[in-house]
C-alpha cells in the first residue's frame, strides 16, 4: 500500500519515503519511515498548488500536490493530521512573535515582525510523521527497502543534512567510524535511530514520542498472513477509525530518544512531556537573524535495552515552519536555499 503513497518525481519528499535519503558515505537511510505533507491550508486548494507550481516548474519536492491515504483506508486520518498540524503552526506564531522581539533589540534593521511573518504565511510549511522501526527489525528488501543499508539520517528535520561549512569538528570522528561501518556510532554518539543533522526551516515544531511495544501489537490496517507473526485483523474504535494502539508509558530504554548539541558543545537529551509541544531552531532561522538564534545539531539514539522482544518503534511529528519559496533566505530565496539541501540528500 505505501507503494501509492510514493512520489518519486517529488524525490520523495511527498507523501510515503523510506531507504531513499543518502548519508554522508553515501549509503541509504532505512531505519525510518516518513511521511510529508505541505500542511499550509491554503496548500489544500487546487488553484493555489497549481499557480505555486507554475512559478517554480521542476521543483516538485515543494510544489507537488499532497498524497493522502483513502479515506476507507485509514478513516479519520486527514482530518485528524490536518487538526494537529494546523494547532502546532498556530503554536509557532506566538513562538516566532517572541523571536521577533529578540531578534529586533539585537539586530539593527531588523524587519518587525518579520519571522511572525514567515510563519503564519508561509504556504511552504511542511510536515513529516516519522516512524522509527525497531532497531533490530529493519524492513527487508522484499518490502522495497534496502535492509543491508545503514543508519538514519535526517530527523527531526526533512533537510537531513549537514552545513557543509560547520560540520568539521564531526567529521574526523565520523570519518573513522564509517570507515569501520558503523556510521551510526559515529562520535559515541550510538545515533542509530537518526545521524547528527540541522533542521534547514525557521521553526521545528515537535510532539513528544509515542513508544509503541510492535511485538504485541501490530500496526496493520488489513488483514495479515499467518507468517511471520500471525495473523491479526484490524481494529477499530466506536468513530470506524482505527483503534489507538496502547502505546508504552516511557521507552524501554532511558537513554533512547531526541539528543541535541548544545552551543557549548555538550549533548543534552531532550525530554518532551506528553502535553507539550518544543521548537527547534533551523538554519534558514540562523541566516534570517544574522546568527542571533543558532540551528541546533540534533540526533536521535534507540534502545538498546532488550525488552519487549526488542520489536519497539517510536513515532512523532515534526512541522517544518518555512518561508516561502521566493522569500529571502541570506543571499537567495528560499527555494534556491532548499534545492542545494535536496540535492545534497536525495
Amino acid at each position: 500500500m505505501v507503494e501509492k503513497l510514493e512520489e518519486p518525481n517529488a524525490k520523495w519528499l511527498i507523501g510515503w519515503s523510506c531507504g531513499k535519503e543518502t548519508l554522508k558515505s553515501g549509503r541509504y537511510d532505512t531505519l525510518k519511515g516518513s511521511y510529508y505533507v505541505n500542511v499550509a491550508p491554503e496548500f489544500e486548494d487546487a488553484d493555489t498548488q497549481r499557480n505555486i507550481a507554475s512559478q517554480y516548474p521542476g521543483f516538485p519536492e515543494y510544489t507537488a500536490p499532497n498524497v493522502w491515504p483513502p479515506e476507507d483506508l485509514l478513516p479519520g486520518f486527514k482530518a485528524t493530521f490536518q487538526e494537529l498540524c494546523t494547532l502546532i503552526i498556530e503554536v509557532a506564531v506566538l513562538v516566532a512573535r517572541a523571536c521577533d522581539r529578540y531578534a529586533q533589540e539585537k539586530i539593527p534593521d531588523y524587519k518587525p515582525g518579520y519571522l511572525e511573518h514567515v510563519v503564519e504565511s508561509s504556504v511552504s510549511t511542511k510536515a513529516r510523521l516519522l516512524h522509527y522501526f525497531p532497531v533490530n527489525h529493519v524492513p527487508t528488501s522484499s518490502q522495497g527497502i534496502n535492509a543491508g543499508a545503514a543508519t538514519g539520517a535526517g530527523e527531526e528535520g526533512e533537510d537531513e543534512g549537514y552545513d557543509e561549512d560547520e560540520e568539521d569538528d564531526f567529521d574526523e570522528e565520523d570519518d573513522a567510524a564509517v570507515e569501520l561501518g558503523n556510521e551510526g556510532h559515529a562520535n559515541g554518539e550510538d545515533d542509530d535511530w537518526c545521524a547528527t543533522h540541522k533542521d534547514h526551516g525557521c521553526l521545528t515544531g515537535l510532539t513528544s514520542a509515542m513508544f509503541i511495544d510492535e511485538g504485541t501489537n501490530r500496526p496493520i490496517s488489513q488483514p495479515t498472513p499467518n507468517p511471520p507473526y500471525g495473523h491479526h485483523e484490524p481494529k477499530y474504535d466506536a468513530n470506524g477509525h482505527l483503534a489507538t494502539l496502547p502505546e508504552l508509558t516511557s521507552s524501554p530504554d532511558p537513554e533512547a530518544g531526541l539528543y541535541i548539541h548544545s552551543r557549548q558543545g555538550d549533548v543534552v537529551k531532550v525530554n518532551i512531556p506528553k502535553d507539550c509541544l518544543a521548537f527547534q531552531t533551523g538554519e534558514a532561522l540562523e541566516i534570517i537573524t544574522r546568527g542571533k538564534f543558532k540551528a541546533v545539531p540534533h540526533f536521535v539514539k534507540g534502545p538498546k535495552a532488550v525488552t519487549h522482544g526488542g520489536r519497539v518503534a517510536r513515532n512523532t511529528l515534526a512541522v517544518f515552519t518555512q518561508p516561502n519559496l521566493w522569500e529571502k533566505v541570506g543571499d537567495t530565496d528560499f527555494a534556491g536555499f532548499a534545492r542545494d539541501v535536496v540535492e545534497r540528500n536525495h
